[in-house]
């Protein structure tokens, strides 16, 4: 794979795909070589992978205050009126 496919498989990735990019992927997908599908395809799985790792390696709790703070200013709107 190119620079600009690699750079593609990370964007699917990262779920940041724009038009133009998805019309790109799209002929990555619908290519007649099997083996660069297979690559690009792995590359995305990859990515995904090492992104979720990521997440796990850097996770924090969140501050013990915040559930009351979120369920106050849930409780302090208003339903909207059915018509």
């Amino acid at each position: 794979m190119n620079e600009r496919q690699i750079d593609l498989a990370h964007t699917v990735a990262l779920g940041s795909i724009d038009d133009e990019d998805h019309q790109a992927v799209q002929e990555l997908l619908d290519s007649e070589d099997p083996a660069r599908r297979a690559e690009f395809i792995t590359e995305v799985h990859s990515t995904r992978e090492a992104l979720a790792m990521l997440a796990v390696a850097t996770a924090l709790q969140p501050p013990t205050a915040l559930r009351g703070r979120l369920l106050t200013a849930i409780s302090a709107e208003q339903p909207p009126v059915a018509s």
